[in-house]
C-alpha cells in the first residue's frame, strides 16, 4: 500500500487533495478537504465509474467545497471534504477495497470524516470502519443513524414552508399544486411530507416500480413525462433527482412560482439563476434546503438521536429564509446571499482557532 500523495489543488482553495492506491485491492481514490476552519471537514463517499482521473478530480473538487458551504450554512461545527473512488462499484467493490479505503482515512488523523454517497451504503461504511475511526452514516445495527434520506426530505419540506412564507406570506402548502420528479427514498419522503398538508401533488420518476410503490400509498397524480410537468400549471416544482435539473429550456416553460428540491447542483450553468429571477421564480438554493441528510449523519458523532438531528433539521425553515430575505434585501441572486451567509460564518467561526488555549 502506498502512502497517500498530497498536491496542491491549482485554481481551487483547497487545504489538502490527496491520492490514494493499493493494487491488490484495485482502490484507486482521491479525498479532498476543502475546508477544516469549522472542525474536521465531513463528507460523502462517492464511488463511480468514472471516465478519466481528470473527471474524477473535477468532481471531487467541486464536491468537497459544496461540502464546507453546506455544513457551514447548516450550522454545523465541521468543515468540508469529499472522497471519491474510481470503478463500477457493482464490478469492484470488495470488502478489501472498502477496508484498505479506510486505512487510507485513518491517516489523515481525524481531518476528514467520511459518509454515505452515490454508490456507497451504510452497510459499506461498517466495512469501512472497521479499518477507521473517522466513519458516520452508519447502519443502525452499528450505532449509526441508518437512512439519511428522512431528514433529507424533512430539511426540504421545512425549505419549501419557508420559501411559501417568503413568496405568499404563508406557511401553509393546502391546496398547493407540487411537482415533484424523482420518487426514490428522498422524494418518497418528500410527497408524505406534502401529501399530509393536503397539497396537490404530481410526480414523474423513470423507476415505474417507484412510481407504483407511491401510488399504492399516496393520492398522487403521475405526469406523462418531465417536460410535462414542468410545463403544467405548478406552484412548486421540486428537482429530487440528477443535478442539473433547471436549464434554459426547462425554465422557459416552467409555471411554478417556486424551485425548492433535493437534488444537488440542480442548475445546469450559473446563468440559470438569472433566467429563475427574470421570470420572478424563487430558487431556494438547493444546499441549503437538503442539509438535512448531513445533520443526521453528524448528529451521530455525538451518539446518534433522532429527536435531537430532527429538531436541528427543523431550522432550515430559518436558514432559507435569513437565505431569501437577504436575497431580496440586496438584490441579489438567492445562491449568492447563501455563499455569503457560508462564508461569513467560516471567516467569524474558523478566527476563534487563533485564541490559544
Amino acid at each position: 500500500m502506498e502512502s497517500p500523495m498530497t498536491v496542491s489543488a491549482f485554481g481551487h482553495r483547497h487545504e489538502q487533495v490527496v491520492f490514494c492506491q493499493d493494487e491488490p485491492s484495485g482502490l484507486k481514490a482521491i479525498i479532498a478537504i476543502y475546508s477544516t476552519a469549522l472542525g474536521p471537514a465531513l463528507g460523502g463517499t462517492r464511488f463511480y465509474p468514472y471516465a478519466s482521473e481528470q473527471e474524477a478530480i473535477a468532481d471531487v473538487l467541486n464536491l468537497s467545497q459544496g461540502m464546507a458551504y453546506k455544513n457551514a450554512l447548516a450550522g454545523l461545527d465541521l468543515g468540508g471534504g469529499k472522497a471519491v473512488i474510481i470503478g463500477d462499484p457493482h464490478q469492484v467493490k470488495t470488502e478489501t477495497l472498502l477496508r484498505a479505503y479506510g486505512r487510507f482515512v485513518e491517516t489523515l488523523h481525524g481531518r476528514y470524516y467520511t459518509a454515505c454517497d452515490v454508490g456507497t451504503f451504510s452497510a459499506d461504511m461498517d466495512v469501512i470502519a472497521r479499518e477507521c475511526h473517522y466513519v458516520t452514516g452508519r447502519t443502525v445495527e452499528h450505532g449509526g443513524a441508518g437512512d439519511s434520506s428522512v431528514l433529507t426530505a424533512y430539511g426540504v419540506y421545512q425549505g419549501m414552508r419557508a420559501s411559501a412564507q417568503h413568496v405568499w406570506g404563508d406557511t401553509r402548502l393546502a391546496g398547493r399544486t407540487i411537482g415533484v420528479t424523482g420518487v426514490g427514498k428522498v422524494g418518497r419522503h418528500l410527497v408524505r411530507h406534502l401529501i399530509e398538508e393536503d397539497a396537490h401533488v404530481i410526480v414523474t420518476d423513470l423507476d415505474t416500480a417507484a412510481i407504483e410503490a407511491l401510488r399504492a400509498d399516496y393520492p398522487i397524480e403521475v405526469a406523462e413525462s418531465d417536460a410535462a410537468l414542468i410545463a403544467g400549471d405548478l406552484d412548486i416544482y421540486a428537482p429530487c433527482a440528477l443535478g442539473g435539473a433547471l436549464d434554459d429550456d426547462t425554465v422557459a416553460e416552467l409555471s411554478a412560482s417556486i424551485v425548492c428540491g433535493a437534488a444537488n447542483n440542480q442548475l445546469a450553468h450559473e446563468g440559470v439563476e438569472k433566467l429563475l429571477a427574470d421570470r420572478d421564480i424563487t430558487y431556494a438554493p438547493d444546499y441549503c434546503v437538503n442539509a438535512g441528510g448531513v445533520i443526521q449523519v453528524a448528529d451521530e458523532l455525538e451518539g446518534f438521536d433522532f429527536d435531537r438531528a430532527k429538531s436541528r433539521a427543523s431550522r432550515i425553515f430559518d436558514t432559507t429564509m435569513a437565505v431569501l430575505d437577504q436575497a431580496a434585501r440586496e438584490n441579489i441572486a438567492p445562491s449568492i446571499a447563501a455563499d455569503r451567509l457560508a462564508e461569513e460564518r467560516m471567516a467569524q467561526i474558523g478566527r476563534l482557532a487563533q485564541i490559544r488555549v
